[in-house]
């Protein structure tokens, strides 16, 4: 289980996030500068925890530590708050907690009382839950649809600290806003060329699924119903979303140049 969730933290790291970051008005004149910090990250995911893998992880994290100040100067230059705006600030500001989980994860501290094993999700967690899934409600949905996958997402968050209950809001906010970007990603897809159509189409569809893993994980840990185990979980619902959802959905905005 552990080489594959390395596989997809580095997937997001060093492919979703920066063709992410080119598709966002806080761009800079080139968005190079991000594998400086990224490339070191996704190295510490590979190294044995230790003195170097925690250099390596703290230097991602000061990355994500940017993309936090590009948030704050868009949110200075324009003054105003849309449910666009959040969706596109929750998705710069998501990175850097998935970057204090490595850091911690890769220093073996048990950051708020929370085992590596959770650490280590939390890093993937918060790159596709957190980054991606914004980033798609910033560029393909607006109203309900945008607000409610970084609402989602702090709920699910919040969570971690509050307990299961908690957790399966957050969990069925997120399926909420998730299916509602799927729908807004399908109905994108129907003026699209054929290629991207296709990475539409697989983007929003395989969130049926994977958002329904999801809502039966967290609900397995309130209530008496079944839930796939955690290895199963990572190798379906992270994957899918991952590659599926992800990776398909940037590169289909990326072809349209959204």
């Amino acid at each position: 289980m552990t080489v594959l969730v390395h596989a997809v933290v580095s997937l997001g790291m060093l492919i979703v996030v920066p063709l992410g970051l080119t598709l966002l008005p806080t761009r800079t004149t080139s968005n190079r500068w991000w594998f400086a910090f990224a490339v070191p990250g996704a190295i510490a995911l590979w190294l044995p925890r230790g003195a170097v893998s925690i250099v390596l992880a703290s230097v991602y994290f000061a990355g994500t530590l940017v993309l936090i100040a590009l948030a704050a100067r868009h949110f200075f230059q324009h003054r105003a708050v849309s449910t666009r705006q959040v969706a596109l600030y929750t998705a710069l500001a998501t990175p850097s907690i998935a970057a204090l989980a490595l850091v911690a994860e890769r220093s073996s501290y048990e950051l708020f009382g929370f085992n590596l094993t959770v650490l280590s999700l939390t890093v993937a967690h918060f790159h596709f839950a957190g980054f991606a899934a914004a980033l798609m409600a910033y560029l393909a949905a607006d109203g309900l649809a945008a607000v409610s996958v970084p609402l989602g997402t702090a709920i699910v968050l919040l969570g971690f600290f509050l307990g299961d209950p908690v957790e399966l809001a957050g969990a069925v906010v997120l399926t909420t806003g998730m299916w509602l970007v799927g729908w807004n990603l399908w109905k994108r897809s129907r003026r699209a060329d054929r290629t991207t159509a296709i990475l539409l189409m697989v983007s929003g569809s395989v969130l049926v699924l994977t958002m329904l893993l999801a809502v039966s994980w967290a609900l397995g840990h309130v209530a008496d119903t079944p839930y796939l185990p955690l290895e199963w979980m990572v190798a379906t619902h992270g994957v899918a979303n991952a590659v599926g959802f992800a990776l398909c959905g940037v590169l289909a905005m990326r072809r349209e140049g959204a």
